[in-house]
């Protein structure tokens, strides 16, 4: 049990600080938009690149990056068929059935419940997350609000732009070169690791802070709410045995418990930008901040299995 606690107590604590930040007006939304800022284009870089200069690369790493894309895609088709299902009236509930907030809270959540093991894992996974997210996700959801910003040219730049990305392509040259391991001998090795490991050592707790901050349930259209987070809970169980089924199959156990953790998480929480109007926009926030919760529980479950079972 206290293991448990030690484990789960710092997320709830945080969220709750998070929450209390709001109440108080410690914290304002600008604020916290800037410490969003700090984590996504300092803290997190800095742990990606420490975890893909020490990845060891093989042809899984390709095979999971393709898996996960096939997974983002099947979960926006399969999107569309609950839409129909539940009758919910929403362009975007595909998209709410899809993607993994991997940023803001997945490798958080990752490094609490298994400390020790390679963020390298969930890495790889990420890159087929960020590929995803940045073309076929992207471009759709523009094509849902009959914008131009979909094409190629613009996506691909914006991808090259994105700190997350310079960092995982600056882990992959480390690591694939060898370049990594070639600067152990001399102790250089050393000094990146401090100064990644220094950088990122916040990056939960900010994450976690501002998940509190945002978590506001006031207003919420409860009766669509539920049908969409029934959907994705639905969804992510069968992709979820999918996944299981696959890697073991491809002899990938190595990624068990980074997919234990990508298939509880939110849809990416930047889905609300994408909307055109005020109840649209409630209607994602709402769903993002009740899954949010869910999320929460599931890790303690996970949690509590890793140590009693």
């Amino acid at each position: 049990m206290i293991s448990v606690l030690c484990t789960c107590l710092p997320i709830i604590l945080m969220i709750l600080i998070g929450i209390i930040c709001r109440k108080k007006e410690i914290l304002s939304g600008e604020g916290v938009a800037n410490l969003k800022k700090v984590a996504l284009n300092i803290t997190l870089p800095a742990l990606l690149i420490s975890a893909f200069s020490k990845l060891e690369y093989s042809i899984n790493n390709i095979i999971i990056v393709v898996l996960m894309f096939i997974v983002c895609l099947l979960g926006i088709f399969l999107g569309k068929i609950f839409q129909k299902l539940f009758h919910i009236d929403s362009r975007y509930m595909p998209y709410i059935t899809t993607g993994f907030e991997l940023g803001m809270l997945g490798y958080a959540l990752f490094e609490m419940l298994y400390p020790g093991e390679s963020l390298g894992y969930l890495a790889s996974i990420d890159i087929g997350l960020t590929f995803f997210a940045n073309t076929v996700y992207r471009m759709m959801l523009n094509r849902e609000n009959g914008t131009k910003e979909s094409a190629p040219n613009k996506v691909i730049s914006d991808i090259f732009k994105s700190p997350i990305v310079i960092a995982i392509i600056t882990g992959i040259i480390l690591g694939v070169s060898g370049i990594y391991k070639m600067l152990i001998p001399s102790g250089i090795a050393t000094v990146i690791d401090s100064c990644t490991d220094f950088f990122g050592a916040p990056t939960g707790a900010i994450i976690l802070l501002t998940i509190g901050y945002d978590l506001v349930l006031s207003d919420v259209p409860w009766k669509k709410v539920v049908k969409t987070i029934a959907a994705r809970v639905i969804i992510m169980a069968v992709l979820w045995i999918g996944m299981r089924f696959a890697i073991k199959a491809l002899n990938m156990m190595e990624y068990e418990h980074a997919l234990n953790v990508v298939f509880i998480l939110p849809a990416a929480f930047i889905l609300p930008v994408f909307a055109d109007d005020k109840d649209e926009s409630v209607y994602i926030s709402s769903s993002l901040s009740v899954y949010t919760i869910l999320t929460i529980v599931a890790f303690v479950i996970l949690a509590a299995l890793r140590q009693f079972g």
